[in-house]
């Protein structure tokens, strides 16, 4: 079974096109990573100011050996000095593991 991890990030409002700045700068690196199955950057709408980074992976071990790799390191350099920091040092990492899912019915 697949397994997500969605990093719940708080950026204040006067920081979020900052943020998503270095999210445009960010290595890329994960694409190529073996067990890397899906990547989303999540902007809130309204009722927070929680940007959502979600990650799929086909196992807890593919996921553990990206973060525990170089890639990772420098996918969280996120544009360098110049962009850093945007987020502030409130943010949450939850694991789930995917038990059921669904996409469209396509002839």
């Amino acid at each position: 079974m697949s397994v997500v991890k969605i990093n719940a990030i708080t950026v204040p409002k006067d920081k979020q096109e900052r943020f998503e700045e270095r999210f445009k700068g960010r290595a890329g690196a994960v694409e190529s990573t073996p067990g890397f199955e899906w990547f989303e950057l999540l902007r809130p709408l309204e009722g927070t100011d929680q940007y959502l980074v979600y990650t799929r992976w086909e196992s807890e071990e593919a996921y553990r050996a990206w973060e525990s790799g170089q890639d990772f390191a420098r996918a969280h350099e996120g544009g360098g000095s110049e962009l850093a920091p945007a987020a502030s040092n409130s943010s949450h990492l939850w694991s789930y593991e995917v038990i059921e899912s669904a996409a469209p019915d396509r002839p």
